[in-house]
């Protein structure tokens, strides 16, 4: 008797189009046997499917310049191109692809299990838990505040730390094998170069892409890293409100303060100062806005009766800020609604 295939994993990503090039943000579904995906989340039918059997996929991928958190899956001979909002989020849809894939080739049904995974595994390493611990605030990197050439880089690291971080983790034997574990989290994304020495090597003009040198500065993707100074450098940032460690990213649905309709935006929530930053998902390093979290009010709304029915599930809730400008955003569940909320008034007690 056949059944309905499973839902394994949904939320907003952003796809390309497969006729023009394209970014728009969609209501990805992966299901046990293909990928469906929506202009919006309260559609009943999908503009399109991508069948799984005998695809593959491909993470990072690199073909777009510096749209980052690209995955790629082939299906019946097209390239289909997905991008996540943030490293964690993409790693995840992979991780899941990946083995509904193997499990329909194989004839199975897809189970989930702990995503947890052993570090070192039997002939390679797992590179996003590498990333965990190395993030992990009691035993990882430090972040630190460097100088050179008249600038000063926030929350980054040196190429060396990384490499005596890994030493003394029991990761490696020696700092031979430091150099080709470090390039590696530098290709597939878990690390970036920050300044001219680290990007020279990054572009290969060195013998390795990772330089094991002090003046060789990188930083996590995710980590708030900004350069004060003057610089040449695209990813200098000077706003005071940028200063902010990263809380809580990802994908929501805000209404427009004008036109009232709603859109896919990435939220970017920071602290020390406080401030909820949004931006086009489909691509722009510059925010659309800044919310200013200190002193503000959130909470969940139940119903907006003013909305159009099909724009909204009723998963709500509104930021007043200090000024009473309100806010009104939208989740994709309960429960993601009351992970935000619960960030946002943490941030707006102790964020300045």
């Amino acid at each position: 008797m056949e059944r309905e295939p499973t839902r394994i994993r949904e939320g907003y990503l952003v796809k390309k189009g497969s006729m023009f090039n394209t970014w728009k943000p969609m209501w990805v579904v992966l299901l046990e046997d293909g990928i469906e995906f929506y202009k919006r989340k309260a559609d009943n039918s999908p503009k399109g499917m991508i069948p799984l059997k005998g695809s593959s996929i491909s993470s990072p991928c690199q073909d777009f310049g510096r749209r980052m958190f690209v995955f790629k899956l082939t299906a019946a001979k097209q390239d289909h191109f997905f991008q996540a909002a943030y490293l964690e989020e993409r790693d995840a849809w992979v991780r899941d692809i990946k083995k509904a894939i193997h499990c329909i080739d194989g004839g199975q049904r897809f189970a989930r299990k702990s995503t947890r995974k052993s570090i070192r595994l039997p002939e390679t390493i797992n590179l996003s838990a590498l990333y965990i611990s190395m993030k992990d605030p009691e035993k990882g990197i430090k972040e630190l505040k460097l100088e050179k050439d008249k600038r000063v880089y926030n929350h980054c690291f040196t190429g060396t730390c990384v490499i005596d971080w890994l030493v003394s983790s029991n990761f490696i034997r020696n700092r031979k094998e430091g150099l080709l574990l470090a390039s590696s989290l530098l290709s597939e994304g878990y690390l970036q170069p920050a300044g001219d020495t680290s990007k020279a090597a990054a572009e290969g003009l060195s013998d390795t892409p990772f330089l094991d040198l002090s003046d060789a500065y990188y930083y996590f993707p995710d980590s708030g890293f900004f350069c004060e100074g003057y610089s040449s450098d695209d990813d200098v940032v000077l706003k005071e409100e940028f200063r902010g460690t990263i809380v809580k990213q990802g994908c929501l649905l805000k209404q427009g303060h004008r036109r009232k309709n709603w859109k896919v935006r990435k939220f970017v929530l920071r602290d020390d100062p406080a401030y909820l930053h949004y931006y086009d998902p489909a691509g722009g390093e510059e925010p659309l806005g800044a919310i200013h979290l200190r002193g503000c009010v959130v909470t969940a709304v139940e119903d907006m009766p003013d909305t159009k029915k099909y724009d909204v599930d009723n998963i709500l809730f509104e930021i007043i800020t200090a000024n009473e400008i309100h806010y009104y955003l939208q989740a994709a569940s309960s429960t993601e609604r009351s992970e935000w909320i619960k960030a946002i008034q943490t941030v707006a007690r102790t964020g300045k």
